[in-house]
This record gives structure tokens, sequence and C-alpha cells, in this order.
């Protein structure tokens, strides 16, 4: 299964883009939120801004995952079906 890019839901500031990047890349979002600022400020603070508005807009937020248990014949056992 291939891993997709998304806003993350769990490990969110302020939108999920460094969150959803962290889980992506396997890397702690508090690296890649240090990094941000860190190149904000050393760049173009607007241009820092205006490319996470432009990634809240492009990628897609997480999806929300709902299990529902099945039996052994893969009938499912959710009560709201019946």
């Amino acid at each position: 299964m291939r891993k997709k890019l998304y806003r993350s839901k769990k490990e969110k500031m302020v939108a999920g883009v460094l969150g959803g990047l962290g889980e992506y890349f396997d890397i702690e979002p508090t690296i890649l939120r240090l990094a941000f600022v860190v190149l904000s400020i050393f760049t173009w603070v607007v241009t820092g801004v205006v490319i996470y508005i432009i990634a809240v807009i492009i990628i897609p937020s997480e999806p929300d995952v709902t299990f529902v248990r099945t039996d052994d014949e893969g009938n499912s056992n959710d009560s709201k079906s019946e």
C-alpha cells in the first residue's frame, strides 16, 4: 500500500500541514515546525506564509477512518444496518 500525504488531524498546530509532512516522511513534526520558522525568519516571512497557505489548499485533510466489525462470513455487525 502506498503512503499518501494528508494534513494531519493528530499532529495539528495550525492546519496540520507540517504534522502531515512529518507523518509522511517519518520525521518528528516539531523539527519540521522549527525548520519552517527558522527558514521563514531568514527568508521573506511572507513567502513562508504564502507557501503554507498554498499547502493548506493543495494537501487534502486526513480522512476519517471508521471500522466496521464483520463476522467470519463477512456480514456486518453494525447495529445501524438492521
